[in-house]
């Protein structure tokens, strides 16, 4: 069994569970997760043209911190046109939907990756990165983010980035 079926598997129980205990907003939040990635998993079979292409678990969270990303987004649009009650209750299926992500990384954690990210950069090079050097220095703090399974908005990860290269 895929670690997407399995991922699967525990959202229908956590729905089963949140319609048993009424709560409308979980139980919506979770069938719209789970939407999405049916939804995904239909992309990628028609992509590779298989019966049966299940998502890895990387691109079962790539599909869930998109998620997250829209809704930040609608937070943002939601405050700025002066609907907090909207806005709070995009801020509750964050919440919900962080539950199947791995923890994100503090700020402290971040700051220790992106440095670590630039000084292999730095080797590579062979001078210390600068600010026309953001996208490899992305590339490389985003890499070591995938390799050690963290996850980190990518906002934050560009300011630390920049704040690093700008010193």
């Amino acid at each position: 069994m895929s670690d997407s079926a399995t991922l699967e598997s525990l959202i229908s129980q956590q729905i089963v569970a949140a319609m048993k205990a009424h709560d409308a907003e979980r139980t919506g939040t979770l069938r719209l997760i789970k939407t999405a990635l049916i939804n995904k998993a239909i992309e990628k079979r028609a992509a590779q043209k298989q019966i049966d292409a299940a998502l890895t678990q990387p691109e079962s969270e790539q599909v869930l911190a998109s998620m997250i990303k829209q809704r930040r987004d609608s937070i943002e649009q939601f405050t700025k046109g002066n609907r907090p009650d909207l806005a709070a209750k995009e801020q509750a299926e964050i919440v919900v939907i962080e539950e199947f992500l791995p923890k994100a990384l503090d700020e402290a954690g971040l700051a220790t990756l992106v440095s670590e990210a630039l000084a292999g950069l730095e080797a590579t090079l062979g001078h210390k990165p600068t600010m026309k050097d953001m996208g490899p220095a992305m590339k490389a703090v985003q890499a070591k983010l995938q390799a050690g399974g963290a996850r980190a908005d990518g906002r934050l990860v560009s300011e630390s980035v920049r704040k690093r290269l700008a010193t």
